[in-house]
This record gives C-alpha cells, sequence and structure tokens, in this order.
C-alpha cells in the first residue's frame, strides 16, 4: 500500500489526513455526541403513527449509500484496492437492503397489499447491520494489502461482477425471506418489541465496530480511515440509542434518532469523497491551466531567443554585405584599387567571425557557469566598438563623441558585452535618422564609483514617448516599423546576467539616454 500511497498521492484512500482534516472528525464526533446526550432523556418517549415516514427514510438511505457505493467503486477502478472494493460491496448491499425492509415493514405499504412480516423486517434489518459491519472490518483488515495487479480492464469487469452479485443476493434473500417466513427466528414480539434473540445482533454489531475501530485506530493511514472511523462512532451512537436508550423499542425517540445517526454515518463518507473529487477536480483545473502557461511560456521563449539569434546575426550579415558591395565597386573603377577592396574584404571576415561569436555569445547567455568571462578594460572595449561602427555612423551623418574616464576594469563576456554597446549605438543611430533641425550626436561617456562601472550612450534624436518607456524592454515590442524589438530584451538579460542594470531615462532637452553599469574591478585585474 506503500507504493499506492507514492503513485496516487492526492486519493482519499492513500493521501494521509492533515491536522484539520483530524480536527474536523473530532469535532464531528463531539457535536454527534452533544446531540447523542441531548436525546437520551427522551430515548425511550413513543411515537407512534410515524411510520409513514419510513418510506422517506428508506429512500434516503437508499440514495446515500448508492451514491456512496457508487464513488467507492470508481476509487476502486484508479486505486485498485481491493479493500475499496470491499467496503464498496458493504454500501451497495446496505441501500439495496433497504427496499425490502421497507416494504415488509409493519403497517407502512398495507394500501398496496403486501402482507407485513415482523421478522422479515427484522431479519433484513439484521443482515444490513451486520453485512456492513463485517465490510469495514474486512476493509480494515485488507486495506495494506497489495492493490489488485491485473490489467485495468479487469477491475471494471470485477465492479460489474461484485455489483450483479449483490443485487442477486438481495433478490434470492427477500425471496427466501418470503417462501419461509414462517421458519424465521423470532427477533420480535409485537410490532414494537423486540424478542430477547434480537439483542444478538446489537452486541454482534458492538464487537465487530470496535473490533474494527482498533484496526483503524493503529493502522490509520489515509484519509479514508480516518472517516471510516467517524462513520463507526456514529454507528456505535445509532446501536446506544436504538438498542439500548431507546429500550430497543420501535417508533420511540431513540429509534428515530438513531436511524438519523445511521442516515448521517451514511452519509459522511459521501459527502468526504464529494469534496475531495472536487477539490482533486479542481487542482488538475489548476494543474492543466500551470502546464498550459508553462508551455505557452517556452513557446514564447524559443520564439524570443529565435528572433535574437536573428536580431543579433542581421548586424554582422548587413555589414558584411554592404563591405562585399564596396570591395566590388573598388574592383570595378577603371583603375581597380586593390587596396581599398582587400581591406573591405578584410572587414567581410572579421565580420563573419562576428557573427559566429555572437551566436556563442548567445549560446553562452544561457549557460549556468561563467567559464568565459574575463576581466578586461571595458573603455578599451568600448573604444573597438565605436572603431567598426565609425564608417556607417559616418555615412548617416552621426558624430559620435566620447568621455571616457581612465581604465574600467570589469569580468564580462567580452562577445556579449560587444553586442549591448553595438545595440544602444545602432538604436541611437537610428533614433536619429529622422533630424533634420539639428546636428546628429551621440555621446558616450564612461566612469566609475561605489563599486561599479556606469556607461550611457546619449542621443538627441525624437526621445520616447513617456507611455511607451516601461514597454521597450520587452520581447517583441519595437517603436522602429522593420524592428523586431529584441535587442534591448537580449541586452537587459545580458547585462542582468553580469549582475547590473539598464535601464532609459530622457535625454534634456531633445533624446534618450541609455544607462548602464556593471560590478567594477581592481585594477590591476584587468587582462591586457
Amino acid at each position: 500500500m506503500i507504493e499506492a500511497q507514492g503513485q496516487h498521492p492526492f486519493l482519499l484512500s492513500t493521501a494521509s489526513p492533515n491536522r484539520s482534516q483530524r480536527r474536523l472528525a473530532v469535532g464531528i464526533v463531539a457535536a454527534l455526541m452533544a446531540a447523542m446526550l441531548l436525546s437520551a432523556p427522551f430515548a425511550r418517549l413513543s411515537l407512534p403513527g410515524t411510520e409513514i415516514l419510513i418510506p422517506a427514510y428508506a429512500a434516503a438511505a437508499l440514495l446515500v449509500e448508492l451514491l456512496t457505493s457508487a464513488l467507492l467503486f470508481a476509487l476502486f477502478s484508479i486505486d485498485r484496492s481491493r479493500a475499496i472494493l470491499i467496503l464498496a460491496t458493504g454500501y451497495l448491499l446496505s441501500g439495496l437492503l433497504a427496499i425490502p425492509w421497507a416494504l415488509s415493514f409493519p403497517g407502512v405499504f398495507t394500501t398496496l397489499g403486501l402482507e407485513p412480516n415482523l421478522q422479515i423486517t427484522a431479519v433484513i434489518a439484521a443482515a444490513r447491520r451486520l453485512g456492513f459491519a463485517l465490510s469495514v472490518l474486512a476493509f480494515a483488515l485488507m486495506k495494506d494489502e497489495k492493490d489488485w495487479d491485473r490489467p485495468r480492464k479487469a477491475s471494471g469487469h470485477a465492479i460489474v461482477g461484485w455489483i450483479a452479485l449483490v443485487a442477486t443476493l438481495t433478490s434470492v434473500l427477500t425471496l427466501a425471506l418470503a417462501l419461509r417466513a414462517e421458519n424465521l427466528p423470532a427477533f420480535m414480539l409485537n410490532t414494537r418489541e423486540v424478542a430477547p434473540l434480537w439483542h444478538v445482533v446489537p452486541a454482534a454489531s458492538v464487537g465487530i465496530y470496535m473490533t474494527s475501530l482498533a484496526v483503524l485506530w493503529t493502522r490509520l493511514r489515509s484519509t479514508l480511515d480516518l472517516w471510516l472511523m467517524v462513520v463507526l462512532g456514529t454507528l456505535l451512537i445509532e446501536i446506544l440509542l436504538i438498542s439500548y436508550l431507546g429500550g430497543a423499542t420501535r417508533l420511540s425517540v431513540g429509534w428515530w434518532a438513531g436511524r438519523l445517526f445511521g442516515l448521517a454515518s451514511a452519509s459522511v463518507v459521501l459527502l468526504v469523497l464529494l469534496s475531495e473529487t472536487t477539490a482533486l477536480h479542481a487542482q488538475l483545473v489548476r494543474s492543466i491551466r500551470s502546464e498550459r502557461l508553462a508551455r505557452e511560456s517556452r513557446l514564447t521563449a524559443m520564439e524570443a531567443l529565435s528572433a535574437s539569434i536573428a536580431h543579433e546575426i542581421n548586424q554582422p550579415l548587413a555589414s558584411m554585405v554592404t563591405n562585399a558591395s564596396a570591395g566590388l565597386r573598388w574592383l570595378d573603377n577603371d583603375v581597380p584599387r586593390v587596396g581599398e577592396a582587400r581591406s573591405a574584404l578584410e572587414r567581410v571576415v572579421r565580420d563573419g567571425h562576428r557573427a559566429r561569436n555572437v551566436v556563442n555569445g548567445i549560446r553562452n547567455l544561457f549557460r549556468t557557469d561563467t567559464r568565459e568571462r574575463v576581466p578586461i578594460d571595458l573603455n578599451r572595449l568600448i573604444e573597438g566598438v565605436l572603431l567598426r561602427t565609425e564608417e556607417e555612423t559616418r555615412l548617416r551623418r552621426v558624430s559620435i563623441r566620447t568621455h571616457l574616464e581612465g581604465a574600467l576594469p570589469v569580468t564580462v563576456n567580452p562577445m556579449q558585452m560587444e553586442q549591448v554597446i553595438l545595440n544602444l549605438i545602432a538604436n541611437a543611430v537610428d533614433a536619429l535618422s529622422s533630424v533634420t533641425d539639428r546636428p546628429r550626436i551621440i555621446k558616450v561617456r564612461s566612469r566609475s564609483g561605489e563599486g561599479e562601472v556606469l556607461v550611457t550612450v546619449e542621443d538627441n534624436g525624437l526621445g520616447i514617448a513617456s507611455d511607451l518607456r516601461h514597454r521597450i524592454f520587452d520581447p517583441f515590442f519595437s517603436t522602429k516599423p522593420e524592428g523586431m524589438g529584441m535587442g534591448l530584451m537580449f541586452s537587459r538579460s545580458i547585462i542582468e546576467d553580469h549582475g547590473g542594470r539598464l535601464w532609459v531615462a530622457d535625454n534634456i532637452p531633445h533624446g534618450a539616454v541609455f544607462h548602464l553599469t556593471l560590478p567594477c574591478n581592481a585594477v590591476s585585474d584587468i587582462r591586457r
């Protein structure tokens, strides 16, 4: 059974009862005992004429016990425990026997022409009580056995077989009792008083209930065990009221109070099964929803990664096309300028290596180790990036002014950091493309202080609208018609992965300024 608990941790038959469930069970038993004490002084008070309520009581008992049996059979189809199968059978037997018990009850269905028999009703009542008690005891003794090891289809056949067996047994028993009514044991003296022989039934039931309680108490494993103990406690109160406090007299206050307690005991497991099933369904819905959201998140992440790679590769590829075109033009001159063409081709090779390094940088972004991070001077890295973008900025009539303060020692992945600086410069150049009434200027500044370095890239373009500023780092969001909206997201991911921050602010009076911070190292750590 321990294996089953590991396999089905959320089933009523395998989940361990928590503290709140234990408290609720104790509270229910205490409330039932208080109700018993309140009704005890009036237990022997006779209530003549109340036999008209017998059909209602029998219908309620039939409905509750059949529903409980159906839910337990469904639980068996999942848990596949023989103990659950026996318990479900006990509830089914008790429910079906409620029909002949009510039909044979004296003074209830006389208008239908049925001849009541005192002993038939008593024998059926004894069969109901002892049959259910034995099913609970069998459950308590068998619940820790190995689960049903046959194919799942066989469990369905077992359910159908047991239902057919119980239905047949109930029909045969009822027919036999009707045919042999004169040979039945004398359990009743008259319509209200029991014979001495009847006292064997409640005594035997109490013995079985107490034994079952002891077994469940010493082998308490699951929530179902706990609530069956509540059921047994309720049934003990029922017997106490009907057979002892009520003087074993039918249709007395004690007799009816006991019947209500019996109905309550039958309802306990049903209510618990329904509540646990509802909770399990809600948990399943939440699990499915979480899984769906996780799957959508993974798809979004894959799309973001693909778009990031395309975005970052596009820059060196565009540079390669530009330099290759320039090389062809130098070679197509009347007097080919081989030196210029060679320089263009060298830039093509350099950009090809840069594209390869971009892919490696993106791959390293998602690695948990930092083995490819080295101490460098961030200012030297910035100068190298500005040198590579010099031709493009000149063609787009953009001036870059720098103010780089001393050496800025940081430990970073150089290729990833180059991509960040390139993205910020490229965005600043794009922001200036529509400026015509003033010089197009980009200022790059750097300084150190308080254990970190600060780099700013500012332009005097049109700036970023205040309602869009909080979205520019989101994936797939771009203010450019041809933009993919991945550059800034990718850049922030790199900076945050290095322990820094990246944010944007207004540049007064025109444009925007991006701020970048990174943890600072000692100057002596810089790799030269």
